[in-house]
């Protein structure tokens, strides 16, 4: 997968924070891709027994469902938050480096239409513009990828962006 940073001289505000977004999303994948499910099932740090490679992929997961594709561009499909605490970094026996990578990708599919949308002043949800809600998602996958770098370089000593 290549990641490409946004254009330095960038004129069209939406194009930067989709660029941005999307070189964020591959950068998640990366320090994922290639760890065995057991190392990407670890959970390393005694005071977060959740905070797993996976579960930070499966959680962008519901991330980009929820804010995304029903948030923002009105899809009809169901929540993968639904429960208390947040089940969304809960893994299942199923739950592989692939798996989450291809539901990942899935996500990133499902949004396309709200990628079509201008991201002006006008109510995506009724509540949030569309601004908001992709500064939001970036701003939440820039913080998990913080932590997948973290899980990466104590999973397996790989490091760098």
């Amino acid at each position: 997968m290549t990641r490409t940073w946004p254009t330095n001289h960038a004129d069209d505000e939406a194009v930067l924070a989709w660029e941005f977004l999307d070189f964020l999303r591959k950068t998640a994948v990366m320090k994922v891709d290639g760890l065995t499910r057991g190392q990407a099932a670890a959970a390393p740090i005694a005071t977060s027994p959740r905070l797993t490679a996976l579960g930070v992929l499966k959680h962008l997961v519901a991330v980009e469902r929820y804010w995304l594709c029903i948030a923002g561009a009105g899809l009809e499909l169901p929540s993968l938050w639904k429960g208390d605490p947040d089940p969304s970094w809960d893994l299942a026996e199923s739950d592989t480096p692939e798996s989450l990578i291809q539901a990942y990708r899935e996500e990133w599919a499902n949004a396309e239409p709200l990628r079509q949308r201008k991201p002006d002043d006008d109510a995506a949800d009724g509540e949030r513009t569309v601004r908001w809600i992709l500064a939001h998602v970036a701003q939440e996958t820039a913080r998990h990828v913080g932590h997948l770098d973290l899980l990466r370089e104590l999973a397996d000593g790989q490091t760098g962006e």
